[in-house]
């Protein structure tokens, strides 16, 4: 007899593994939008969104892994990123990031 305990780790992994998968996938299809995208706000954007989703990869990989480093990895690039979005659309809007 099996008990709820011994079958959610197993679909953990399972949810784990198609989110590495996803994230990838998406991550490979914005990469286009990055190299053809017709204007400067949609690469930003599409940047934005391929920094998003290495972090939410370095999360997936903690989980499947067990390595809180990657967590702390996915912090730091969160952050990055925050910032860079930032920096580049103060720079798209006024053409001058620092005053």
């Amino acid at each position: 007899m099996t008990t709820v305990a011994t079958e959610v780790p197993g679909f953990l992994d399972l949810a784990i593994q198609f989110g590495l998968i996803v994230a990838s996938g998406v991550t490979l299809l914005v990469g286009y939008r990055v190299i053809q995208g017709p204007t400067t706000p949609d690469r930003v954007v599409a940047l934005d969104t391929i920094g998003t989703n290495v972090v939410a990869i370095a999360v997936l990989f903690a989980l499947a892994t067990g390595r809180g480093l990657f967590v702390t990895v996915s912090l730091v690039l969160a952050i990055i990123g925050f910032i860079s979005t930032i920096a580049v659309a103060r720079y798209v809007t006024e053409g001058d990031i620092i005053e």
